[in-house]
């Protein structure tokens, strides 16, 4: 175990996982109500709510953007580590998107500014053997996508949120988006993104949450 996940593991609110891990092995709020989802917005399960909660484990560093970096490697052809201005001399991409916690709550239209996966995997060019992107986050937190979610049109990595930099709490410098699936898979205070041969599941994947997290099919655990 490195010195990051140490410091992770050792900080962390066992309650709050504990119960957690309850919620999930108990299959909480399920519903099974599928059919009528998509027509209405809102997935199975999940009431809309005006603010930004702010969930995390009890945990939130302070990264200043001198000290950032984010490091892209693993399966590619052309690892990269960018700092932030270079990050910041990207294409820059403008997404709207709605996001949906597994803790059911959802909030629509949200304005994200940064840089888009797909411009990433112009970039790196995964290799044909690479099937999973990881998340590694400055928390020591981890979690996993799918090559095929990751590349999706609205996924980025952030630097702001309605039109302005985000906040400490919601994971400043930047983090990751993934509005099509559960929100635990946007990792904050992002500083790797591995791409994979084999899959990786990530913290609360191990602890009972889903491997992939479709709010529209309600897979939040596994």
């Amino acid at each position: 175990m490195s010195a990051d996940e140490r410091g992770f593991f050792g900080q962390i609110k066992d309650k709050l996982i504990r119960s957690k891990e309850k919620t999930a092995a108990e299959g909480r709020h399920l519903t099974g109500r599928q059919d009528l989802a998509r027509e209405n917005r809102l997935p199975p399960g999940q009431h809309r709510v005006e603010k930004w909660p702010v969930l995390d484990l009890g945990i939130q560093p302070q990264i200043s953007t001198g000290s950032w970096s984010l490091a892209i490697d693993g399966a590619v052809a052309n690892s990269v580590t960018w700092d932030w201005q270079t990050f910041l001399d990207q294409p820059q991409q403008s997404f709207l998107s709605d996001i949906h916690c597994v803790t059911t709550w959802s909030r629509y239209d949200n304005r994200w500014e940064g840089v888009s996966a797909r411009h990433i995997l112009e970039v790196v060019k995964p290799l044909p053997e690479a099937r999973h992107v990881i998340f590694h986050a400055y928390d020591g937190y981890t979690t996993n996508l799918r090559l095929s979610m990751f590349d999706d049109e609205n996924v980025l990595i952030a630097h702001s949120w309605e039109g302005r930099p985000l906040t400490q709490e919601h994971g400043a410098p930047a983090r990751a988006i993934v509005p099509s699936w559960y929100f635990w898979k946007s990792a904050k205070w992002i500083k790797r993104i591995e791409f994979s041969e084999v899959d990786k599941p990530g913290f609360w994947e191990e602890r009972g949450y889903h491997n992939d997290g479709d709010p529209w099919t309600e897979q939040r655990y596994g």
